[in-house]
């Protein structure tokens, strides 16, 4: 008995004094938070791409919009979305699925004033309006585009829709310049 504590001793001593392997350990404690933050990073970077590159897009497609060039040629909420859709390829064709937007006008800038179209979790639809106007008259574009965040420590501190979801949105206000209606 004695000898078999004896061992016993022995080997828990070599296994305490022992160096082989402690990178490994080292590394394994170390690697988790270091790629959770590396993806982290990567992912807000991505979020603000989204966001440099919808604020882009609306900003163009506004341009029709106050120029006349949508109305004159009958544009609709459609043909508007696909107009920003067109100006953010990189994100594929998930961008008409995800997109969603509001144009609205108003006869004095002080009378803007805008509603969440968030219900539950998730853009409501018919929280939203075409109505791009005429000549001079005051508008509003707001484009809304659903982003899915991959990250869980990003999900508690930037999910703003259900689940993992990420709502990314531009606004452009503006006086439609005097054309014929």
């Amino acid at each position: 008995m004695a000898l078999k504590a004896l061992r016993s001793r022995s080997l828990l001593r070599r296994f305490v004094a022992a160096r082989r392997g402690a990178t490994a350990v080292e590394f394994a404690l170390v690697a988790a938070p270091f790629l959770a933050l590396m993806f982290g990073v990567l992912e807000l970077g991505l979020v603000f791409m989204v966001s440099t590159t919808l604020d882009n897009a609306t900003e163009a497609a506004a341009r029709t919009i106050r120029t006349g060039q949508l109305q004159a040629a009958g544009g609709s909420a459609s043909s508007f979305k696909n107009a920003i859709c067109d100006n953010m390829t990189w994100l594929g064709s998930s961008c008409g699925a995800k997109l969603t937007v509001d144009v609205r006008t108003f006869p004095k800038f002080a009378n803007v004033a805008m509603s969440n179209p968030v219900t539950d979790g998730a853009v409501d639809p018919s929280k939203t309006n075409f109505t791009p106007g005429g000549g001079e008259d005051i508008v509003v574009v707001r484009a809304y585009y659903e982003w899915t965040l991959i990250t869980p420590m990003l999900n508690a501190g930037l999910a703003n829709l259900g689940g993992t979801k990420r709502l990314v949105y531009s606004t452009v206000t503006f006086r439609n310049e005097p054309y014929d209606s």
